[in-house]
């Protein structure tokens, strides 16, 4: 796997090259694992000292340990993270420890008191070296209960590493609420470091879409003020909660100009929308190309990105677009290059089934659950979300998925393939990956939300206007498969390349538009989002950018946002404030006066599945961009796999051994 530093960041072809230079996230310094870096143990000053003297009842109980023989594990459950939790349902922690981390004596009552000690190596790690990983499964921005009973985690603590899992609160509770506990939790885990294995710098979260977005405002935000007073509120440890990495799959953030961004890149593919509509769809293409153009996103030689206006489309032209378009045939290329022919699309990976199953598997109908089991994490449950869906599935299948039938503004969009519309789901709730309520995910292949159960990665190609379905005997075929409905891919046969005629094209082929307009700020506060940025159990508009718009236009929608944008929480936030916290760009952007108020994790790694409708590619290339122009972020690992849509995308392996390897890579 290649791992690309923040000084080598590239999304085109020269990424072999970099890939050859380094082979680690840490190659540029030294660095072993007797403990953290000179510039890690920094961050901030001596942290696990200042923990022991600040909140001593934010401790771990070293003598509540208990113990599986069979995977050799000691865990600790339903430990309180916060002195005044705001929601003891969900503000709770599970620890897994690999047994040779701890002296233990037995208590006698089915309990250990346990104590780390350095004796014995798992892996590569020690009690004081070894790395821990938080998963950080929020689908939708959703609650993350915690761990009732114990779950093997044999998967991570047989590397050696420590597992913790963190019940946080989810979207019904408003942000910032989900990424508190979170940062609550960090902050508990440094506060026991003294009698707890794993060492406290050493922090990595990964999570995907919502959980993706979570893991990446965590990342980006650590020890920022803005969180001081809600983590207060609920008596969070008074210590540091910077975290060392951020794995983050198809996260849906930015969310300050997600909706903009969205009809930038996946507005030509509309169909259907009135007059209005349409006038609105094209003001929030302009607006985001005039946000671009503003934010001062570099690229590697430190050049500035930006769009120019175009006769083709609405700015689709200048240095930016040429980089949205290097990202993508870089996805292509790579696709070709991993791929031997023939190829069997039906067959790379068991089909692209609706929860986990095979094309068309048994979904939904029954009530049953979306997430296959376990959740997006080994030993995570996500509650039962019963729905209304029939047995194609969710994923893009043959009949289309984005753009194959969508409705204008207002409306809901939905799937052919599955019948998910507004009123499927019971309010409040939405299957994994549906961003949000009501909306039909671009599901694919491996994507039944599970990191375990993934090493055959489905390429489910069959998207938005073009269908891959069948065996293709070269890469030609393959190529010719891409043009069915109109050349927009060109290719070398002799140097296995290729390339595209335009962004646009790209989309209408397999990335059209599977939401409606406002695609995270709905018109009728429809969306997930909404709920996020609800002011006392309401949902709200959030936001200004198309607030704006709607002004301009003189729209019916514009009072209702111009009023939700003037709410404040009940520690009197502001609404602009709470989205800049879950803005990971509000604090990475040098034009941002959020810039230099937070600690960033120091490695990254990003990958999005190209083809998803859920968000336009930029949300992620962007968030990778800022990232390798910080001078305090150590390396960022971002590919776009050709082929996925919104799930756990690899180009090649499983999601969980890739994130292993990558974190092992980051500390070797």
């Amino acid at each position: 796997m290649s791992v690309v530093s923040r000084r080598q960041f590239v999304t085109g072809a020269g990424l072999v090259a970099a890939a050859a230079a380094l082979a680690a996230c840490g190659a540029q310094e030294e660095q072993t694992n007797d403990g953290p870096t000179e510039q890690e143990a920094a961050q901030p000053e001596s942290v696990e000292e200042q923990a022991t003297t600040e909140a001593a009842t934010l401790s771990l109980d070293s003598a509540a340990w208990q113990y599986n023989a069979d995977d050799n594990i000691y865990y600790q459950l339903g430990v309180s993270y916060c002195e005044k939790p705001a929601d003891e349902n969900y503000e709770q922690l599970a620890i897994f420890v690999p047994g040779a981390y701890f002296e233990a004596t037995d208590n006698g009552d089915g309990t250990f008191t346990c104590m780390p000690h350095d004796g014995q190596a798992v892996g590569d790690y020690t009690a004081t070296t070894a790395p821990i990983v938080m998963p950080v499964n929020t689908p939708g921005y959703s609650a993350q209960e915690p761990l009732g009973e114990y779950t093997s985690q044999t998967t991570y603590t047989g590397q050696g590493f420590v597992y913790v899992h963190a019940g946080c609160r989810g979207r019904d509770h408003g942000a910032p609420a989900g990424v508190v506990d979170l940062k609550a939790a960090v902050r508990f885990l440094r506060a026991s470091s003294a009698n707890m294995a794993g060492n406290t710098d050493r922090i990595f979260t990964f999570g995907m879409s919502g959980g993706g977005a979570q893991s990446a405002v965590m990342g980006a935000t650590g020890d920022s003020d803005l969180y001081e007073p809600y983590l207060a509120a609920i008596g969070a440890a008074k210590t540091s909660d910077v975290v060392l990495g951020s794995m983050d799959w198809c996260p849906i953030t930015g969310l300050d100009v997600a909706d903009e961004a969205y009809e930038w890149m996946m507005g030509p593919t509309r169909s259907g929308l009135s007059e209005e509509e349409q006038e609105i769809s094209d003001a929030m293409a302009g607006a985001f190309a005039t946000y671009l153009n503003e934010a001062g996103i570099v690229d590697e030689s430190g050049s500035m990105l930006t769009l120019t206006e175009s006769d083709d489309g609405i700015y689709q032209a200048g240095s930016y677009y040429q980089r949205v378009m290097q990202t993508i045939e870089t996805s292509l290329n790579d696709f070709l290059s991993d791929t031997e022919f023939p190829y069997d699309a039906s067959a790379a990976g068991g089909g692209m089934g609706g929860f986990g199953g095979p094309r068309g598997g048994a979904a939904g109908g029954d009530g049953a659950p979306d997430n296959a089991g376990e959740g997006d994490v080994p030993g995570v449950d996500i509650p039962d979300v019963g729905t209304d869906t029939g047995g194609e599935g969710y994923g893009p299948g043959p009949n289309g998925t984005a753009g194959g039938a969508r409705r204008g503004a207002g409306g809901p969009a939905f799937s052919t393939d599955a019948n998910v519309g507004e009123g499927a789901i019971p309010e409040g709730e939405q299957p994994d990956g549906a961003m949000p309520d009501g909306e039909a995910p671009s599901r694919d292949a491996n994507d039944d939300t599970s990191f375990e159960g993934r090493d055959n990665i489905s390429r489910t190609e069959a998207s938005g206007g073009v269908e891959i379905s069948g065996t293709y005997e070269t890469a030609t075929d393959y190529i010719d498969a891409l043009n069915a409905n109109g050349e927009w891919v060109s290719y070398d046969e002799a140097s296995n390349t290729a390339t595209i005629e335009s962004v646009s094209a790209f989309c209408v082929a397999l990335k059209q538009a599977s939401k409606s307009l406002g695609a995270f700020d709905q018109f009728d506060r429809g969306q997930g989002e909404n709920t996020l940025f609800g002011v006392d159990g309401k949902a709200a508009h959030f936001d200004a950018l198309l607030a704006d718009i709607l002004e301009d236009q003189s729209s019916s929608y514009a009072a209702d946002y111009a009023a939700d944008l003037q709410l404040v929480d009940s520690l009197d936030t502001d609404m602009q404030t709470r989205v800049n916290m879950y803005t990971p760009l509000y604090y990475l952007l040098p034009t941002s006066e959020g810039q230099g108020t937070s600690e960033p994790a120091k490695y990254w790694r990003i990958r999005s599945g190209i083809n998803q409708g859920d968000t336009a590619l930029t949300t992620e290339l962007n968030l990778a961009l800022a990232l390798q122009a910080d001078d305090r972020v150590k390396s960022v690992d971002f590919a776009a796999v050709w082929g996925l849509g919104h799930t756990m995308a690899e180009r090649t392996g499983s999601s969980d051994e890739n994130f292993i390897a990558w974190v092992k890579e980051c500390l070797a």
